[in-house]
């Protein structure tokens, strides 16, 4: 049976999808996060499609390079020990990340589900749930901006404040 990365079919899907999008505005926004969309039009998909488009190709690129470098081994090292979820390694981390793209967007929609002038992208929320998950499963797993490739322990990037 041949092993396939959930994490390289998310990346394959989403630069496939980004990259369309990038010269296709109506698909971008039919996917676009849109509370007041949302909200008004019952277009609950938005909490999905938002992820699989970004709004060009630095945002990409930051994106699936963070993911891929933390998802692969999250789900095929450490989601796949025997003491977490063994042989149901990859449904696991496919609910992670798909959950986490879905719950991440919920304070935005109802902080915004009036103002028609809010929209969002992107797949920030999802592999921000991947990379926590490694830090909180493995809190010594190096972690290293792309401008500062000096590695510090994950526990300590998990207290910087991001925003």
């Amino acid at each position: 049976m041949t092993h396939f990365s959930v994490t390289l079919v998310i990346v394959i899907i989403t630069s496939i999808i980004s990259f369309i999008a990038f010269s296709n505005e109506k698909l971008k926004e039919d996917m676009l996060f849109w509370p007041a969309r949302i909200n008004k039009g019952g277009q609950w998909y938005r909490f999905f499609s938002h992820g699989l488009i970004h709004a060009d190709i630095l945002h990409l690129a930051f994106n699936m390079l963070a993911l891929y470098s933390f998802g692969v081994f999250i789900e095929e090292d450490l989601f796949s020990a025997p003491g977490l979820f063994g042989s149901k390694a990859r449904i696991f981390y496919l609910l992670l990340y798909v959950l986490a793209l879905i719950i991440s967007s919920v304070p935005d929609y109802f902080k915004y589900k009036d103002n028609y002038s809010y929209r969002a992208l992107g797949a920030s929320g999802a592999v921000s749930a991947v990379i926590f998950a490694g830090i909180i499963l493995q809190p010594r797993i190096p972690v290293s901006f792309i401008f500062l490739p000096i590695p510090i322990p994950g526990y300590i990037f998990a207290l910087i404040p991001y925003q």
